[in-house]
């Protein structure tokens, strides 16, 4: 997975920055964000430093060092870059950045992100609203503070830049097939207001027009719809295996038989036949664009 590495001390020691706390559930992640404080920890006291000494080094206060290294404040990528060089580490600090930011991920979000990394193939059906690897950050963080019952900050702060990391499927090299298909209604709701929604609309043409990306439309006035009983999503791997998961089947639970996945490719291959072709659908979102 790929994490946005953007950011740095705003004037402050970062405490009251939403979005890098420790989620005490997570128990995988809160174990790595403990071992790498106790790292950090480690190197400094061989180094000679007191925590307030080594914080005004690297820019950032005695309080935040000691819950980083207590394990209660996950370190951003500049923390580490900084203790990396005043300590002299050599490389063994700043290693961990890719593991510190998808720690800030809830666990199921991970464990997507990791197979999303290792598909060939993903075939996505959205009848509710639209994907989240087709979300902009507006958008996604408009609908994870529309939330009930609310979420905190570091909550909204955490899943935007979990679903914004899931982005970099589309730089990969080599690129996975990529296929998605939209219902209508979800490209008529401006979710987050008119300027929103145009970027949205936008990013949409964009990622449609990417050569291993097929999107589609499934318009209002299809009479029959197999779609109807929710969202598909279907994963392939290089050696051969697949996961698949539906709303509207095997109690949304993800399945990886033979037997279950037939029932989802015949759902959405059918799905797919009705929809829009993709070139339908580039222009149907340039219509509604231009409605907006």
């Amino acid at each position: 997975m790929s994490v946005d590495e953007a950011g740095t001390a705003r004037g402050n020691d970062g405490t009251d920055e939403p979005g890098w706390e420790v989620d005490p559930d997570d128990e995988p992640g809160a174990a790595v964000v403990a071992s790498v404080g106790r790292q950090i920890k480690a190197w400094r006291e061989a180094a000679g430093m007191r925590a307030g000494e080594f914080g005004a080094a690297i820019g950032y206060g005695e309080d935040l060092v000691y819950k980083v290294e207590g394990g209660r404040r996950i370190p951003r990528p500049e923390f580490l870059d900084k203790a990396d060089t005043v300590l002299g580490a050599g490389g063994k600090l700043a290693m961990f950045k890719k593991e510190m930011a998808e720690a800030r991920y809830p666990k199921k979000v991970r464990d997507l992100a990791r197979m999303e990394a290792r598909a060939v193939e993903i075939s996505v059906y959205s009848c509710h609203g639209v994907h989240g690897l087709l979300q902009t950050e507006e958008h996604a963080r408009v609908l994870l503070e529309s939330r009930q019952p609310v979420y905190s900050s570091g909550e909204v702060e955490r899943g935007v830049s979990a679903r914004i990391a899931r982005h970099s499927l589309f730089v990969r090299e080599p690129a996975p097939t990529l296929s998605f298909v939209q219902e209508e209604a979800s490209l008529r709701r401006p979710i987050g207001g008119k300027m929103a929604w145009r970027h949205q609309l936008e990013r949409l043409l964009d990622i449609g027009r990417l050569r291993a990306v097929s999107l589609q439309v499934m318009p209002l006035n299809c009479e029959t719809h197999p779609g109807i009983g929710g969202d598909i999503e279907i994963l392939k791997f290089g050696d051969g295996t697949a996961v698949g998961r539906s709303g509207g089947a095997f109690n949304g639970r993800p399945v990886s038989a033979l037997k279950q996945l037939r029932v989802l490719e015949l759902r959405y291959g059918m799905i797919r036949a009705q929809a829009l072709t993709p070139r339908e659908s580039l222009a149907f979102i340039e219509q509604v664009l231009g409605e907006t």
